[in-house]
C-alpha cells in the first residue's frame, strides 16, 4: 500500500482525498517508478477541485510531473536505479500521475534525470520549466535574439513566467515581466526583469495595432492578454503562447500578421516529441542557475495539496509548488 491524492466521481460530483491504494491498482505500464518528488501545477489544481474537466478517466491520481528512481522495468530503455523525470503525455488526466509514492507509465514517456539536477530541482523546474524552455527555443528558432529589442513574459510570477524570466534574462535579454501581483515586483527583478508592467495595461480591449514595442513574448494567459501582445508586436515580431490563463478566446485581428509580419507560436508540452523535450531539459541544465530555484518553490506536503490547489487558482501562489514524496534530493 502506499499514499495518493485519489480523485473519484460519484452522482454527487468529484472529489480529491488523501487515500491508501494498493500496488496493485496501478494502471498498465512497462516501468514502476519509486517517486520521490512532484508538483502541483495549475493543471493539476483544476483536476483536484473540479474546476475544470480535466480528468478524463476515473478514479484518478493527479500529478502531470514526477521525478523519481526506478524500481522495476520491462522497456529496453531503463532499468531499476535509473533517475527520471516525467512530464505531461495525458498523465493526471487519462493514467495515473505523480502525486503518489508510487507511479507505473511507458518507459517512452520519461527522459533521464540531467546531472546538473537534483531530483528535487527537477521538480522545482517541472512542466512549467519545461515549457519556458520550450518558449524560449521557439523564440530562438524564429530568430529573436539578445540586442533586438526587449522580450515581454506574462504572468511572470506563476511557474511558467518565473522560469522563462530567469531563462531570457541569462541569455542576455531585456526582460519586461507582466504580472497582476506588483508587490512581487523585486522578486521578479531578482530573477532578472528589466520592468514591471501591470495586467491591467494588457487586460481590456484594445486597438487591432499598438506601438510596436516588443521583439518576442512568452504569454501564459491567453485571451484578451494575448490579442494586446500581438498587437504591440514589433516588425516580425515572435509570441510563444503557452496557457490560457485569462481564457481561451483570441479577440484579435489580423493586422498584426499580415501587415507586421508577426508569428504566433502554439508550444504545447504534453505531447512534445522525444527529442524536443531530451533537448529542452538539456538547455535547462545549460541556461538555468540552478541557485535561483531556491527562491522559486514553495513546498508542501501531500496531504496538503488539496489545499494549496485552491491557493493557485486563485493567484496566491508564487513560483512553483513542489511536494516530496520518498525523502531522495
Amino acid at each position: 500500500m502506499f499514499e495518493a491524492i485519489l480523485i473519484e466521481k460519484d452522482e454527487n460530483g468529484q472529489i480529491a482525498r488523501l487515500a491508501e491504494v494498493s500496488k496493485d491498482a496501478l494502471p498498465e505500464g512497462d516501468v514502476t517508478i519509486r517517486v520521490a518528488w512532484s508538483t502541483l501545477n495549475y493543471k493539476d489544481a483544476l483536476a483536484i477541485t473540479g474546476k475544470s474537466p480535466v480528468v478524463r478517466r476515473f478514479p484518478m491520481v493527479p500529478g502531470i510531473d514526477l521525478a523519481g528512481v526506478v524500481e522495476a522495468s520491462s522497456s529496453p530503455g531503463w532499468k531499476p536505479g535509473d533517475k527520471v523525470v516525467l512530464n505531461g503525455w495525458g498523465v493526471g488526466e487519462t493514467h495515473w500521475g505523480g502525486l503518489a509514492h508510487k507511479a507505473r507509465l511507458k518507459g517512452e514517456w520519461l527522459v533521464p534525470l540531467e546531472p546538473a539536477f537534483s531530483l528535487s530541482q527537477a521538480m522545482a523546474i517541472g512542466t512549467a520549466g519545461y515549457t519556458a524552455m520550450l518558449c524560449v527555443m521557439a523564440l530562438e528558432k524564429h530568430g529573436v535574439t539578445p540586442g533586438e529589442g526587449p522580450v515581454l513574459v506574462t504572468g511572470a510570477a506563476g511557474g511558467v513566467g518565473s522560469v522563462a524570466v530567469a531563462l531570457l534574462a541569462k541569455l542576455g535579454h531585456e526582460v519586461v515581466a507582466v504580472t497582476g501581483r506588483l508587490e512581487e515586483g523585486d522578486y521578479l527583478k531578482r530573477l532578472g526583469a528589466a520592468e514591471i508592467l501591470p495586467r491591467s495595461e494588457f487586460s481590456e480591449p484594445g486597438r487591432p495595432l499598438g506601438k510596436e514595442r516588443w521583439a518576442g513574448a512568452v504569454d501564459v494567459a491567453g485571451g484578451q492578454v494575448l490579442a494586446n501582445v500581438c498587437a504591440s508586436m514589433r516588425y516580425r515580431g515572435t509570441v510563444a503562447a503557452c496557457g490560457l490563463a485569462a481564457g481561451m478566446s483570441l479577440p484579435a485581428t489580423v493586422a498584426p500578421f499580415i501587415l507586421r509580419g508577426v508569428t504566433l507560436v502554439g508550444i504545447d508540452s504534453v505531447m512534445c516529441p522525444q527529442p524536443d523535450r531530451r533537448e529542452a531539459w538539456r538547455r535547462l541544465a545549460q541556461d538555468l542557475d540552478p541557485a535561483i530555484l531556491r527562491g522559486l518553490r514553495e513546498t508542501v506536503t501531500l496531504a496538503e495539496c488539496i489545499p494549496a490547489a485552491a491557493r493557485l487558482l486563485a493567484g496566491q501562489v508564487r513560483g512553483r509548488v513542489i511536494v516530496p514524496l520518498n525523502g531522495a534530493e
